[in-house]
């Protein structure tokens, strides 16, 4: 029986999502690389690879498949070592980096032998990182995109895509560069927006520390992608510059309409404004994973006393129901309850819902 060989290099929440999709599947080795000793141990001991190494040879040889799970501003340098490599005739790279455009142009570049890139991009993640984070179940129900350059043929495309139906996603086909565009305005731009707002109340709480008490709740909850990893995130944005830059002058646009709909006092512009955000919010899919990791929250009210916190999560706990985080709001403008129970399944949320009405307390989406 023939073995099909994955060599994932980078084994963290993707990579390792990834591994533990395709591990132990009839016929299929992975090896995950390491670039440190301790991480290649970790990835034994997590049980997401069949073997691991150091060796960017040993990961690479005779591979048929071979995933770049690296930081984006690594993938260049990932690309142009395994291209001096004998690698495997047919075997196919691909990468799982937020931006395409760059990598796709490289791996062109390159004019790799007998060897077939194929960008892709699993459009799924968590509020956890690394291997420890690591599930079979990141992708399903998300969408995978992949964007093929002119020389991949058929039957290469096809074998990854039969390959990636293991992670039970949705694969999309996209260009690279229309892919860096959509990408920079539901995904970049919004961090952007998110680490903007954040930074003007730090700023504003210098003078007055009451910002952060009443930052609490509705404004945490919008902002949680600020959160995210300041190096990863330099490198997606310089990466996608050209993009950003274009994006960013648009939003410049918009809020200059809202400066003067506010110094004209035009609240039917505003109202207009809201309207069409509105409108077109309701019409996005429900249900279905995307770039920016959900959390699915309950809010209940709970009587104000010592041991509250404790009692439900030991209630929850008794039904085996994987709770991610509790918090008591404070600041609870707009929201319901004095309690929220987050979750990372949705499934997992609905239990909970179940549970706790049993036990009559009042339960809020």
């Amino acid at each position: 029986m023939n073995t099909t060989k994955i060599a994932i290099f980078g084994v963290g929440l993707i990579g390792g999502s990834l591994a533990l999709c395709f591990k132990d599947k009839p016929g299929i080795t992975v090896v995950g690389h390491a670039h440190r000793p301790d991480l290649m141990d970790k990835y034994i001991s997590r049980e997401v690879v069949d073997k691991a190494t150091l060796s960017i040879e040993e990961a690479a040889c005779d591979a048929d498949f071979i995933f770049l799970c690296v930081p984006v501003g690594k993938l260049e340098e990932y690309l142009e070592k395994l291209s001096v490599l004998p690698l495997k005739k047919g075997c196919i790279i691909t990468d799982v980096g937020s931006t395409k455009a760059s990598i796709s142009a490289s791996a062109e570049a390159l004019a790799l032998k007998d060897v077939y890139f194929i960008g892709g991009h699993p459009m799924a993640g968590s509020e956890r990182s690394g291997v420890e984070a690591a599930s079979v179940l990141l992708f399903e129900n998300a969408y995978y995109v992949l964007c093929p350059s002119s020389n991949v043929p058929d039957e290469a495309m096809g074998s990854l895509e039969r390959l990636l139906s293991f992670t039970r996603a949705q694969i999309v086909k996209v260009e690279p560069k229309l892919h860096d565009e959509i990408v920079g305005a539901i995904s970049h731009l919004p961090h952007v927006i998110a680490v903007a707002l954040v930074n003007q109340v730090c700023d504003l709480n210098e003078s007055n520390s009451l910002y952060r008490r009443l930052a609490a709740g509705g404004f945490r909850d919008i902002t949680r992608i600020a959160s995210s990893d300041p190096i990863i995130w330099r490198d997606i944005l310089l990466n996608n510059n050209e993009v950003m830059l274009r994006l960013l002058r648009d939003w410049n646009l918009g809020i200059s309409s809202f400066i003067e709909m506010l110094t004209t006092s035009n609240g039917e512009g505003i109202e207009a404004a809201f309207q069409k955000a509105n409108a077109f919010r309701n019409e996005l899919p429900e249900g279905r994973k995307g770039m920016i990791a959900p959390l699915f929250d309950l809010y209940l009210n709970v009587p104000d006393h010592p041991g509250i916190i404790g009692k439900i999560a030991t209630e929850l706990g008794s039904e085996q129901i994987n709770l991610s985080n509790i918090q008591i709001i404070e600041s609870r403008e707009d929201v319901p309850g004095v309690m929220r129970l987050s979750f990372r399944q949705e499934e997992d949320m609905e239990h909970a819902r179940i549970v706790l009405q049993e036990l009559q307390y009042t339960v809020f989406i």
